[in-house]
């Protein structure tokens, strides 16, 4: 580890900061720096132990979505990857593990995190071999698809399994995600389950930060979709959930993200004869501002391992629609949270957001107990030590 003992700032969702003493640690992270969940999750990750004294170092071929600027404990270092015509697609995977090797040689850090197993586990792999004989210990966090792939694709078990096994540990965001991951590939290497996380600091009701008069009118209702657009998301679904619901009452819709379906659900709105009522964003950084503006979130994915957005939803006070799958109904309670509905049920889904949005009580009611279960179960505060302690068991050689 880099130090005895460093004293640094703990957020707390109070607002207040006290501080406590730890050893900090230089730590890689290497994710996917697109606009997706596991990115977010990394990123997040990575910001939350900045601010308690570890030195961060993300490494990746572009700057991860939501990263703050470099300062004295966030670092870049970007992967360049050459184009040879000898190879009909740029090596990344090699890249990558050149950089990290680099990286960790020149930075002296203590671990390496990454997130997906492919490529960014074998890259650690590598990296690691590189370096021996100084020690380099890597984690994996699998997000999701990086294990599903396996059940689509079955050549990829090999390689997946391997980088899995040669992980000094081995994380997955929900109990659902690790009994898939056990089921694929075997209980021969020990998944631990941490959950995704939110900062409840930042991700809070907060009435006046979010001009909702940009977008919907005080009669208006405004329901609200956050993706990266991906055929999974079901963005066709949300519009056509929104136009049942915009034949009941007046109401707006915030599609935010984009993605290779965005020109269909435009198509959609548009034939619908709801465009005007469609506010398409792109993609956005600070969602915590739009995500206050909503009344409903609707999430109708066919899959979703976790499904942060739910998460960041409730801590913002803001009631959910979603699918039944995966990893959701251990985030989003039935009824209290909001509901949990088979994919690809539109009506449904668009019957209980009327639910919501035509009863204020039930949608306060429902928005205060999302709150709560974000700031009991999910906030930063509980899920990074979580990581701190896994790191250091690492480090000893107990992972």
């Amino acid at each position: 580890m880099s130090g005895e003992g460093t004293p640094v700032a703990d957020r707390r969702y109070s607002g207040g900061c006290h501080y406590i003493l730890q050893p900090s640690m230089k730590i890689g992270i290497t994710c996917y720096p697109t606009y997706g969940g596991s990115g977010v999750v990394a990123t997040e990750l990575g910001l939350e132990l900045a601010a308690r004294g570890h030195d961060v170092h993300f490494i990746s071929y572009a700057v991860p979505v939501r990263m703050a600027e470099p300062s004295e404990r966030i670092h870049f270092h970007e992967v360049e990857v050459m184009n040879y015509p000898l190879f009909d697609h740029p090596p990344y995977t090699l890249a990558l593990a050149t950089k990290m090797h680099n990286v960790a040689a020149n930075e002296g850090l203590d671990l390496l995190h990454v997130h997906y197993a492919i490529p960014h586990s074998v890259s650690a792999y590598l990296a690691r071999a590189m370096l021996r004989p100084a020690r380099l210990p890597f984690v994996t966090t699998l997000h999701g698809t990086d294990v599903t792939l396996v059940g689509a694709d079955r050549s990829y078990l090999p390689i997946t399994r391997f980088s899995i096994e040669q992980s000094d540990a081995v994380t997955a965001i929900s109990e659902y995600l690790r009994g898939v991951t056990e089921r694929e590939f075997g209980a021969r290497k020990t998944v631990e389950m941490i959950p995704n996380f939110v900062n409840c600091d930042v991700f809070q009701p907060a009435d006046g930060a979010c001009h909702r008069a940009m977008f919907a009118s005080d009669s208006e209702r405004l329901l609200a979709h956050l993706s990266n657009f991906r055929p999974v998301k079901r963005v066709t679904d949300v519009i056509e959930i929104f136009a049942l619901v915009r034949k009941e009452i007046r109401a707006r819709l915030l599609m935010i993200g984009d993605g290779p379906e965005r020109g269909e659900a435009e198509w959609m709105a548009r034939e619908r004869g709801i465009a005007r009522d469609v506010i398409f964003l792109g993609k956005q950084n600070q969602v915590q501002d739009l995500i206050n503006c909503a009344d409903v979130m609707l999430l109708p994915s066919d899959l979703e391992s976790f499904g942060l957005v739910a998460l960041e939803a409730m801590a913002c006070g803001v009631p959910c629609v979603c699918s039944r799958v995966g990893g959701l109904p251990e985030v989003v309670r039935e009824g209290v949270d909001g509901y949990l509905l088979e994919p690809r049920d539109v009506p449904g889904m668009a019957a209980k957001a009327l639910d919501i949005l035509t009863d204020p009580d039930r949608r306060e009611a429902m928005g205060r107990a999302g709150r709560e279960r974000a700031i009991n179960q999910f906030c930063s505060d509980k899920i990074i030590p979580l990581y701190e302690e896994l790191y250091r068991r690492v480090l000893d050689g107990d992972g």
